[in-house]
């Protein structure tokens, strides 16, 4: 098989039809490799990304993979025949190498005791799944609801401001991911991405997201995809309790004996229970605040580690287009505009959009009672009028206060608390525009921009939630970032507070080895954790968890 980079396809070529764009990419191959349309047996995709460093030459650059209908020997000889003209190194002969899930553990080296992985978002989920297709036959628990379920507590929460601490826009499965746009791109690398994505292929996900660049799913379509790897990993001979609570870790001589697990039945009732295990997988989230509770009362080591906090920023989604994209703009080919920002100042601090959503909608992703927390996300056609983003400023170790590991909680929950109390209760958060904010003046109404905040904001002063620090941090980052995004800056953009869970403030420490570095059997894994950074990142590592697990069986 060939790869082929590099290969441009004009938009005068595209419709934003897959078929069109295909077809274009094998006319463009053919004439690159000297070859006719017969001559290519397969061309497939592998990477799909706009350039638009020229807004007056905005074009697709695509990598394709050919076979050629002669097969190897004709793709050697291509090569040959291309190496005499000219010194091409964006052609080259590939092997296939698919990456797959751990191997069955034998019969004999299956422990008495099942793992049990706790939290089903997608460290969880991934990790699970790589275990029960090794035959270890997982416990996955899940405080919320399921992805059905959920949707309607989460609606019901956008419509009338009752809020169910156990399943949210944070808990339940898919976790924080599944009602944030699903982005799936990751400035991470791993062989274990191509395996992620042809998972979400094969639970309902668009196909695209094996070869577009900055792939998402959508918030509309993620339920169908983790609901779909549930039943995979119940097919396989996992267990999934979802409303399953662990409210104790039994941590004796220095490893884990077992969990204490609390389920909410139908009725309401809860029942409680004891389950012996010595393989705990942890993959909780970066909210789930009562199990790093849990974690400090049981000796589990834990640090302190940098996050970040700030609001969301919306602008209209037409004027990030133009631009982006200038008079292309609009074009079927490029959709809505992304962008990624991010700046240093001379205070020595730093500012960052995060989780950029084009033609999406802040949500309240609050996960206690008198706590505004916010997030954002997109459905599968982006089709929002606004485009928001989280602008946000770092929060390092030194800035907080004491020595107790989880002052970055704290800090994380006043500031919720804050612009609960700014919103005047209900969830209604707290909202200012742009040019207010920079003259810190508070504002009144809004302009063009129309809030998607869906429990409606009380305009006035954002900082006032945020510490100085961060508040002063944006205030001078968005005339920078203005520079590099014309019109970011602009002054009826809406600043909605806050935002503080992007990702987790403490880290639980753990050894080359994957465990808990004071815990045998403990292994923190994914976001909660402190070891990932997104959907991509977090499944990767519940991998990796359920590799060394597996590894560790045969030692």
């Amino acid at each position: 098989m060939l790869e082929v980079s590099g290969i441009r396809i004009p938009l005068s070529a595209l419709d934003g039809t897959d078929e069109r764009e295909l077809a274009a990419c094998r006319r463009t191959l053919a004439r690159k490799l000297r070859v006719s349309d017969k001559d290519l047996a397969r061309v497939e995709r592998r990477r799909r990304s706009i350039d638009a460093r020229r807004r007056d030459d905005i074009h697709l650059t695509f990598t394709l993979r050919v076979e050629l209908t002669g097969g190897v020997a004709a793709e050697r000889a291509l090569l040959a025949r291309l190496a005499k003209r000219r010194a091409d190194k964006s052609v080259k002969l590939v092997a296939e190498s698919p990456y797959g899930f751990p191997a069955p553990v034998s019969v004999a080296n299956r422990p008495a005791l099942r793992p049990v992985v706790v939290g089903a978002g997608c460290a969880g989920l991934f990790c699970a799944l790589s275990l029960a297709r090794a035959g270890l036959e997982p416990l996955l628990v899940e405080r919320g609801d399921n992805a059905e379920r959920r949707g309607k507590v989460v609606g019901y929460h956008n419509e009338t401001g009752e809020l169910d601490p156990e399943s949210n826009i944070q808990f339940g499965v898919g976790g924080a991911g599944t009602f944030s746009d699903g982005k799936l791109q990751t400035g991470t690398k791993s062989p274990a991405h191509r395996l992620i994505l042809e998972t979400f292929v094969g639970a309902g996900a668009a196909r695209e997201i094996l070869w577009d660049a900055k792939p998402h799913v959508g918030s509309d379509v993620l339920p169908t995809v983790v609901t779909d790897i549930v039943r995979q990993i119940e097919e396989a001979g996992g267990e999934v309790r979802c409303r399953c609570r662990m409210t104790d870790l039994d941590v004796t001589g220095g490893a884990v004996r077992g969990v204490t697990l609390e389920t909410t039945l139908e009725d309401g009732t809860a029942v409680e229970e004891r389950v012996s295990a010595n393989c705990v997988v942890l993959c909780c989230g970066h909210s789930a605040r009562d199990v790093f509770e849990l974690l400090r009362e049981r000796g589990v080591p834990m640090e302190r580690k940098t996050f970040a906090m700030g609001v969301r920023i919306e602008h209209l989604q037409a004027e990030i287009d133009r631009a982006l994209y200038g008079g292309f703009a609009g074009n079927p080919a490029l959709g809505a505009a992304p962008y990624s920002l991010s700046c240093h100042l001379p205070s020595g601090r730093s500012a960052f959009s995060f989780c950029m959503c084009p033609g999406g909608y802040v949500v309240s992703a609050a996960s206690e009672a008198g706590g505004v927390c916010t997030n954002g996300m997109s459905l599968s056609d982006r089709a929002g009028a606004n485009a928001n983003s989280g602008l946000l400023a770092n929060v390092f170790p030194e800035d907080l206060p004491g020595d107790n590991v989880l002052a970055g909680v704290e800090l994380q929950r006043a500031c919720e608390r804050a612009a609960f109390a700014a919103g005047g209760g209900a969830f209604v958060a707290p909202a200012q525009l742009v040019g207010d904010f920079l003259q810190k003046t508070p504002s009144s109404s809004g302009g063009r921009v129309v809030p998607t905040y869906p429990r409606g904001v009380s305009w006035g002063d954002v900082s006032g939630c945020l510490p100085d620090y961060v508040s002063e941090t944006l205030r001078a980052a968005i005339p920078v970032l203005a520079r590099k995004l014309h019109g970011f800056d602009a002054s009826d953009a809406v600043l909605t507070g806050v935002e503080t869970r992007s990702s987790s403030p403490i880290r639980v420490t753990r050894g080359s080895d994957g465990q808990s570095v004071g815990v045998r059997g403990l292994w923190p894994v994914g976001e909660g954790a402190g070891y990932a950074g997104g959907i991509m990142s977090a499944a990767t590592d519940g991998i990796l968890a359920a590799e060394k697990i597996v590894a560790s069986l045969a030692q």
